[in-house]
Parts: C-alpha cells; sequence; structure tokens
C-alpha cells in the first residue's frame, strides 16, 4: 500500500513538472550564454548581415556561440521586422526596389569601414594638376575627404555634399566647379543645365558612386535624372574608376548609368562574393579589392 502510494506520488509530480519542462524546452536546447538577451543578439546579428552582406546560419552560430536553432528564430523574429531577408541557410541585408532611392544621411551610416578603406585606396589615384570628377554619393564624398590635402587639383561635382567638404577644408590652387541643377534626396544637382555643363568638360578621371552594379545592369542608380547626369560625367571622363562596397552587387537600380564593361577600375572591399569577384574581374578593366579595418570588440 505504501509503495503504491509513493508511485502514484511520482506520476502525479510528472504530470505537473512535463507541461513546464516542454515550455522551458526550446530555452534548455539553444546553447545560450548567460547574460545575452535574445534582443541585444539580434542587434548584433543585424550589424553582422549588414557589415557582411550576407551570412550564413552556421557563421551566426559560431560567432554567438548559440545553437542553429536559435539563430533560425533570431532570423524569424528580424525578417518579420525586415531587417534582414531569410534565404536558403542563412540571411542576406534587405534589397531595397529599384526606384527607391535613400536619403545621403542614411546612406553615409551605412558600411562607414568600407567606405574609409575604398576611399583610401582610390586616392593614390589623384595626382596634383589633375581633373577629376566625383559623382554624388556617400562613397565618393568620403574620397573627397580624403584629397583634401591636394593641391593644384581642379575638382568637378554634382554632389552639394562633396563640394561643401572642400569648401571647408583650403588647399594652394584648386578649383571646384559644381555644375548646378536640381537637387535629389541624395544631395546630387540633376537635370538638363548639369547634363550640358558636363558636356563642354574634359576629365582626367570619374570617380563614379553607384546604388547597385550587376551582370545584367550594369552599373544603375534609382534615379533617371541622375543617371543622366552619370552618363554625362562617363563621356566626359578619359578614365572610369567606379567605388563601391560588396552590398552593392546584385542591386538593381532603375536606369543603368554604364555597362560594366565601361570601367577602367572598380574598388570594392573584401568582403565581395567569389562569384561576383570572378565576373567583375572578367567584365571590366581592373578589379581591386580592399582590407576593411574591423572594429575593436567592446
Amino acid at each position: 500500500m505504501k509503495t503504491t502510494q509513493v508511485a502514484r506520488d511520482n506520476v502525479e509530480t510528472w504530470l505537473t513538472i512535463c507541461p513546464i519542462l516542454r515550455r522551458l524546452e526550446p530555452l534548455l536546447c539553444t546553447g545560450e550564454r548567460v547574460g545575452v538577451l535574445a534582443t541585444q543578439r539580434q542587434t548584433r546579428i543585424v550589424d553582422e548581415v549588414r557589415r557582411r552582406g550576407s551570412v550564413r546560419v552556421s557563421t551566426l552560430s559560431e560567432i554567438f556561440d548559440v545553437s542553429d536553432m536559435t539563430i533560425r528564430r533570431d532570423l524569424d523574429v528580424l525578417a518579420a521586422q525586415g531587417l534582414v531577408d531569410k534565404v536558403h541557410g542563412g540571411a542576406t541585408y534587405p534589397s531595397t526596389s529599384s526606384a527607391d532611392e535613400p536619403g545621403f544621411e542614411t546612406k553615409r551610416l551605412q558600411n562607414q569601414a568600407e567606405k574609409a578603406a575604398i576611399a583610401a585606396e582610390a586616392a593614390e589615384l589623384v595626382e596634383p594638376g589633375m581633373a577629376v570628377g566625383l559623382s554624388a554619393g556617400t562613397t565618393t564624398w568620403t574620397l573627397a575627404k580624403n584629397l583634401c590635402g591636394t593641391n593644384d587639383l581642379t575638382v568637378v561635382t554634382n554632389s552639394m555634399q562633396v563640394a561643401q567638404v572642400f569648401q571647408t577644408a583650403p588647399a594652394r590652387g584648386r578649383t571646384v566647379i559644381l555644375t548646378g541643377g536640381v537637387r535629389t534626396p541624395s544631395d546630387a544637382l540633376v537635370g538638363p543645365f548639369a547634363v550640358a555643363a558636363l558636356h563642354q568638360l574634359h576629365l582626367d578621371v570619374l570617380f563614379l558612386g553607384v546604388h547597385g552594379m550587376s551582370e545584367r545592369a550594369g552599373f544603375s542608380t534609382p534615379n533617371l535624372l541622375e543617371a543622366d547626369v552619370n552618363r554625362a560625367f562617363v563621356e566626359a571622363a578619359h578614365r572610369l574608376v567606379v567605388v563601391a562596397d560588396r552590398t552593392k552587387w546584385g542591386q538593381v537600380g532603375l536606369a543603368t548609368i554604364a555597362g560594366l564593361d565601361r570601367a577602367h577600375l572598380v574598388v570594392t572591399d573584401q568582403g565581395l562574393e567569389a562569384r561576383a569577384r570572378d565576373r567583375l574581374a572578367e567584365l571590366v578593366g581592373e578589379l581591386r579589392l580592399v582590407d576593411v579595418a574591423q572594429p575593436a570588440a567592446s
């Protein structure tokens, strides 16, 4: 009788505990570090996807020392919020529509380390006495800051932001020509006036920032009028250098500026995927991949 009562008590205890264990099972199986909140990890996941352009579940699992199951749940949450795009085996940074044009400040905060490395490499191509074109964009804006100390330079730009960089940094013998035109959300000046001005000029080199680059659409932008101005820039330049971080690969803007084969040089970062490297190396005159300094761990 006593044994029967003990057995009955054990069964009742397990019936009480099992539903609790079932609710705890997802947490017990994740292997998460104590003290790391899901929201903190998800914020860092977005940073990783933004920095790399795309990342696999297994890579994120190693970085954050959690299970693949935990990462997949995180990606479900982030995808529902529109912060990443889920793909088979991982996630990519969300692509925008072909006509979507983020503002200058939004783009300036993206991939800053990559843009700095690309700009530093591109600046090495500029010598005193050259006539240089800088299209609108945050990578060319970063490049402008690298050129502030170069004397005897003529800079032609349709970017109010780029012109402002040189305005506040005096140097001897430098001339800055702003094309004029109608302002876009990315602070570019566009329209017939800008195009007509560029048709009268001859540049040694054009540094072109782009919204996207792909085999199908070449170098592209979401703004039709900006595409007209950039095409005029390309025609005015003896040499075309495209400065674009890896996240631009596969993006397609509404209007094509030029085919990939028009670029004499493309400067991008080492994070560019292997297939994209191969295709660009085949189609452009020269491809340079720069190392990016990683921020110190906090």
